[in-house]
């Protein structure tokens, strides 16, 4: 058996180590050469995967079964310990950017894969060289675009999906970093409730800048439209979109909620001494679009009278997070901020002297359990809970305002189960673990060594 040697480079303490896997935990893969292995964790558990074999050929018994997106690389996944792992074949300069790129991001919490390490030196058991890879940390309950496709999507759920692009290339764009290779296919989405959560996937063109340019902007705005284009025209060709779905026209709504998002987070603003409560406001309307605001900058104009506010925004999911915080419910930050409104309606009723969390645990009791509790059996199907609530209460405020007094809860749940709830069709489920079989078939057809890049 061809010796091995692994060489460790931490990042953080620049040390280097070389060594065999520890016989108690396995016995190394058979590896000619010596590997290089860039991680900020050594893990020795990296050296049991067949890093002598060339990634396309690696054996089943090492990979994940889980969907693949369309890549110009080859890529697999592989279960490391209890994990699974993304592994990317490409050059050695690509791979040491990317791993780079992604720890700098993960720095600044902008929403993307974790790099775990870059091997290099790596050679088959006759010697002959193979590609060095990027090892990432696979993203859970997380999937490609494509397979989010397991069944018709409508027109709606596809504009969510580049809703949740577009925030994400503003928070991309806020941190300094252009992206470069705009597209769905960089991307991972999870299901966020009623909505989508964007991840970046691919850095390997990215860059990153104390401050983007609007050129870069509208750069990385021009490659997004172009590519979703041709992204949406190949669901349409294989039917996975409906008919009435206009690619081109579609693939523009990233630009206008792009902007729309980028205007109201960066305006600068300015307002007379006589009208600072538009402090207070502004602040709000960022909190509404789901950012939190880190600090303002105030300026006084020269002759005294005016003066502008500059915010900074700092994250997305105020909402969310304070929902979350007080009751434990995860949900979409749309559905948050109406919960929310109707949490401080009932404190403000019910328990004005009484610490929030108090009253927040009596909301979701006698509020949030009672509603989801309250519909029959067979229509629980139809909505997700987060969903279902603030349709009821959305319905309580109606009917209440139509008649001129308040309705009770129970009334309120009573008439949306008999006049909207029956009449709505089941959601689309999609599917974020799908059986093997529907996997194989959403990759009919889409190779994942794609030369056009």
């Amino acid at each position: 058996m061809p010796r091995h040697k692994a060489q460790w480079n931490d990042e953080p303490t620049n040390y280097q180590q070389r060594g065999k896997l520890p016989r108690d935990s396995g016995s190394p893969a058979p590896l000619a050469g010596s590997l290089n292995i860039t991680s900020a964790t050594a893990d020795p558990a990296l050296l049991e995967l067949p890093w002598h074999i060339a990634l396309e050929d690696w054996p089943a018994e090492n990979l994940a079964a889980l969907p693949r997106g369309i890549s110009r690389h080859i890529v697999r996944f592989a279960l490391l310990g209890e994990g699974v792992i993304a592994v990317k074949e490409t050059g050695e300069h690509v791979a040491r950017h990317e791993y780079h790129m992604l720890r700098k991001l993960r720095r600044l919490d902008v929403p993307c894969v974790e790099p775990v390490a870059v091997i290099t030196g790596r050679r088959d058991l006759q010697g002959n060289e193979l590609d060095p890879v990027l090892v990432t940390r696979h993203l859970k309950y997380s999937l490609p675009y494509r397979a989010l496709f397991s069944q018709r999507l409508r027109r709606a759920t596809l504009t969510r999906l580049i809703d949740a692009q577009a925030l994400l290339l503003v928070r991309l764009h806020l941190a300094g970093f252009y992206w470069g290779d705009v597209s769905l296919s960089n991307t991972l989405f999870r299901r966020d409730a009623a909505a989508f959560a964007a991840y970046l996937v691919d850095a390997e063109t990215g860059e990153l800048y104390p401050e983007l340019s609007g050129g870069q902007r509208e750069y990385d705005l021009e490659i997004a439209r172009v590519n979703i284009a041709g992204e949406l025209m190949d669901l349409m060709e294989a039917g996975l979109i409906e008919e009435s779905v206009d690619p081109v026209a579609t693939s523009e709504l990233i630009m206008d909620a792009y902007r729309g998002l980028w205007a109201e987070i960066t305006r600068k603003d300015t307002i007379d001494l006589s009208e600072r409560w538009r402090v207070e406001e502004r602040i709000r309307r960022l909190n509404e679009l789901g950012f939190d605001v880190e600090e303002i900058s105030l300026k006084t104009t020269s002759d005294g009278g005016r003066f502008s506010i500059q915010p900074k925004v700092v994250d997305a999911g105020h909402h969310t997070r304070r929902l979350l915080r007080l009751t434990g419910l995860d949900v979409e930050e749309g559905q948050a901020r109406r919960l929310l409104n109707d949490l401080d309606a009932h404190r403000a009723k019910k328990f004005p002297d009484t610490d929030e969390e108090i009253s927040a645990a009596h909301w979701v009791t006698h509020v949030f359990v009672k509603i989801t509790q309250a519909i029959p059996r067979e229509l629980q199907g139809k909505l997700e809970p987060a969903q279902l609530v603030y349709e009821v209460l959305e319905h309580r405020w109606q009917i209440s305002e139509s008649i001129g007094s308040n309705v009770p809860l129970t009334q309120a749940v009573e008439s949306y189960v008999q006049d909207v709830l029956v009449h709505r069709r089941d959601e689309a489920a999609i599917m974020l673990n799908p059986p093997i079989e529907v996997l194989r078939s959403l990759e009919q057809g889409a190779m994942y060594r794609d030369d056009a890049g």
